[in-house]
């Protein structure tokens, strides 16, 4: 794998949709258990470098959802629970750029590299890696800090997690986003 290099000193960690829905057993069965262990472990070393973060919270109001205002899926997890000042961006829909001033925020504040981790892979996860690569920002998704469930395919068989998880990694990589993984990345912010 080539060397990651940032092009800014200030590149932000958006950890997107880490909330307590994400562990409501309909759901189904998902990938990569350790992936907020991968997660606490990134937000702690963007917090002692005091680089930027972003927090995305899904804001769902579909009756039933386990990401519905309100209830306690909606609650952040305690893993990656926002410190007081650092910043929430609400959405309402799949992609953070959808809705919201992001990009906006992104600009006036010279922000050019996006790393990207958190839920769903193959949904929110690629949706917005997605449109910050066809925005111009560098986009990298953290492989091992991201995490999807089992999926029936168009043909209808089901596929494992770590299968929808590769495709969706694979969907994204090079295109919209360079794909890395969690050491990768802390060996880039020693360096």
């Amino acid at each position: 794998m080539p060397a990651i290099t940032f092009q800014s000193p200030n590149p932000l960690l958006m950890i997107i949709d880490l909330q307590n829905a994400i562990d409501h057993p309909r759901w189904g069965v998902r990938n990569n258990p350790d992936a907020e262990a991968q997660i606490s472990r990134l937000l702690n070393a963007w917090r002692e470098r005091q680089l930027p973060i972003l927090h995305v919270k899904h804001m769902s109001t579909v009756p039933g959802s386990t990401y519905q205002i309100g209830t306690p899926g909606n609650d952040f997890k305690t893993v990656a629970m926002p410190l007081p000042g650092e910043p929430i961006l609400e959405k309402d829909t799949n992609s953070a750029f959808i809705r919201t001033d992001l990009d906006a925020r992104l600009r006036s504040q010279g922000i050019t590299d996006i790393v990207i981790v958190g839920v769903i892979t193959n949904n929110s996860v690629e949706a917005t890696a997605r449109m910050s690569g066809n925005l111009g920002y560098r986009t990298f998704v953290v492989s091992d800090a991201t995490f999807t469930f089992n999926k029936v395919d168009f043909g209808g068989h089901e596929r494992s997690a770590e299968e929808v998880h590769l495709m969706s990694l694979a969907n994204m990589d090079g295109e919209y986003a360079t794909v890395l993984d969690t050491a990768a990345v802390m060996q880039r912010l020693a360096g």
